[in-house]
């Protein structure tokens, strides 16, 4: 105890004596803790747009066509097999979604490029309405929308939105009744409206080919299972009841989203090689700080300091200094974090924003391994050039 406390009493003493040196290292620590913290955000936030609706829908499997690799926009189910999926026998309820893009006219001439949702009202694939109310009937011409939708063009519920939609060559126009709203709906990186299907297949964009044709298409359905827990044999005995489909839980459909995987690769690489310039910038720091005081470190021998003084108070320093970088780091975060406009797609989830913190903490320490090393090995004799 009494050499941590005098290994403490070092660090500390020469962290505030040479303040300044110390301060600018953290101030990199800082920018490093900010570049991470924003990666992060950023790989949580691409990703909550891509898998956000999927991921709060009330069901745990998807049915897709066969062959469809379980991609949305390439399944293409008719009504029969909707029916079919509700009649076999462990399948508590399922719902259609019918996905497709359209463009809201705002004021000004603008538009917001939404993704546009056929959905039946009460089934598995509805978005929980936090404000507002349910689709009166299945051809109403209402809308519920998510809140990206209202932060991004002032709509409130009540209001009479106009999409619009090409329809063969001719651009057509729709009006539609604002209802309800949602919360956390995003959909392959736009935000949604939800629809009855009917209505979406009137007012979704068509071919020449599809302009005569009034049945509502669906691309998967959401199955809710009695037993949640028999998942395996409720897809195979799904597969094998049902000709042309194949069935995968929500986890499997969002891994296929395309682009998702990827992505997401890609900026967790990003992270960790952050995290190695870190360590390697924070190595180098204190390996040229323990070479400079290397005669200091030989006298604190000679008078009698332990290998256990020198190393806890090399590792108490850096400790310190990494946590002073890391808090600043986190506070630039917080406050760069509330100048950002919606359209950016950060997220500050709170479990991997802490796991990031968790590492910058420790690439101190990790870092700063070699001169440890280095400043318990070094000789009072040689260090004085008494040898």
């Amino acid at each position: 105890m009494k050499n941590i406390s005098l290994a403490s009493y070092l660090a500390l003493k020469e962290v505030w004596r040479n303040r300044g040196r110390f301060l600018l290292v953290s101030m990199v620590i800082a920018l490093i803790t900010l570049l991470v913290l924003f990666i992060a955000a950023l790989g949580e936030g691409l990703g909550t747009n891509n898998r956000e609706y999927l991921s709060k829908v009330d069901g745990q499997l998807v049915v897709f066509l066969e062959k469809a690799d379980y991609i949305i926009s390439a399944s293409r189910l008719n009504q029969s097999t909707l029916r079919a999926v509700r009649r076999v026998e462990g399948v508590a309820d399922a719902g259609s979604i019918s996905a497709s893009n359209t463009a809201i006219l705002l004021p000004d001439d603008k538009v917001l490029k939404v993704s546009l949702l056929g959905v039946e009202a009460g089934r598995p694939a509805t978005p929980t309405i936090t404000e507002g109310r349910a689709f009166l009937s299945a051809t109403a011409r209402e809308t519920i929308i998510d809140e990206r939708t209202i932060q991004r063009s002032g709509i409130k519920i009540g209001d009479t939105i106009t999409i619009r939609s090409t329809q063969g060559t001719k651009d057509q126009f729709y009006e539609l009744k604002v209802v309800g709203s949602t919360s956390g709906q995003a959909f392959f990186f736009q935000p949604s409206i939800f629809v009855p299907p009917s209505v979406w297949e009137r007012v979704r964009p068509k071919s020449e080919a599809e302009l005569d044709n009034l049945t509502p298409a669906i691309n998967v359905v959401v199955v809710r299972l009695n037993d949640p827990t028999q998942l395996e044999p409720m897809r195979q005995k799904l597969q094998s009841t049902i000709e042309n489909i194949e069935a995968g839980d929500l986890q499997t459909t969002i891994n296929n989203i395309p682009g998702y995987s990827a992505q997401q690769g890609t900026v967790q690489t990003q992270g960790f090689f952050t995290l190695l310039i870190g360590v390697l910038v924070i190595g180098g720091f204190f390996q040229i700080q323990i070479l400079q005081k290397v005669p200091q470190i030989g006298v604190l021998k000679a008078i009698g300091a332990s290998n256990v003084v020198v190393g806890a108070s090399a590792i108490i320093q850096i400790s310190v200094v990494t946590a002073i970088g890391v808090a600043i780091g986190g506070f630039l975060t917080f406050l760069f974090s509330l100048g950002f406009p919606p359209t950016v797609p950060l997220a500050f989830n709170g479990t991997s924003s802490a796991l990031a913190i968790i590492a910058l903490l420790s690439i101190g320490p990790l870092g700063g391994l070699v001169s440890v090393f280095y400043a318990v090995r070094i000789e009072p004799l040689k260090a004085l050039r008494l040898s």
